[in-house]
């Protein structure tokens, strides 16, 4: 099967402000695979600034909304979601976001604690989801 790069607006803009070479979905058949991102504020496009954890939460899972139903798909249809974490001291704050748009049969998941990005924020998502 061919995959299908999809523009997420105004998501791919902010990427490839940030030089980032990634494309926000790609999708290949009737599968989808979300890009992580940091959280970005939507009014700006910048990332966040002195956010909390469950700010940044939610902006980074707003996102990931936005492009799954960009591409025909939705939280709903995730199968598997890759959270990336600078702290572990921070699981149960993202868990009780999370929860929120995942209430009921969670994808698989699996949340990964990372050094440091290349910028001033704390989490990042991606996913794979059916269309």
């Amino acid at each position: 099967m061919e995959k299908e790069i999809i523009r997420v607006e105004p998501l791919s803009t902010y990427l490839e402000r940030w030089k980032a070479p990634t494309s926000a979905v790609t999708r290949s058949g009737d599968t989808v695979y979300v890009s992580g991102f940091p959280p970005f504020d939507p009014g700006t496009g910048k990332v966040v600034q002195d956010a909390s954890i469950e700010r940044q939460t939610e902006l980074v899972l707003e996102q990931m909304k936005l492009c799954l139903e960009t591409a025909g798909s939705s939280l709903g249809k995730v199968l598997k979601c890759n959270v990336y974490c600078t702290s572990v001291e921070k699981f149960a704050a993202v868990n009780a976001i999370y929860t929120r748009y995942f209430p009921n049969d969670p994808p698989a998941r699996i949340f990964v604690t990372v050094p440091a990005w290349p910028g001033t924020f704390d989490i990042e998502m991606d996913c794979v989801a059916t269309v």
